[in-house]
């Protein structure tokens, strides 16, 4: 089960919903020295103590993620901000 689930609608095409994620999918490696990896519209990641899926559709994004135990304290802040930066991302019209 997840610790932190978001939904983001957005009104981008497939296309431009993807490579907004892929953005952030850049941003998390860089930042977080995260693996990211594609599997259809599915985007996986991965670190220690930190797991999850973002999953695009047609008009909506939908963030899983999964925290180990040191991070679950910090669970209300990283939803906060993760939620933040996903409406700035998928915000941008097609």
């Amino acid at each position: 089960m997840a610790d932190i689930s978001i939904i983001q609608n957005h009104n981008l095409t497939m296309e431009a919903a993807r490579s907004a994620a892929q953005t952030v999918a850049d941003q998390m490696v860089a930042d977080y020295d995260m693996v990211a990896e594609w599997s259809g519209n599915v985007l996986s990641f991965t670190r220690s103590g930190v797991s999850g899926t973002l999953a695009i559709a047609e008009t909506e994004a939908r963030l899983e993620i999964t925290l180990g135990f040191m991070l679950k304290a910090f669970a209300a802040k990283i939803e906060e901000q993760v939620a933040k930066n996903m409406q700035k991302v998928f915000s941008a019209t097609a």
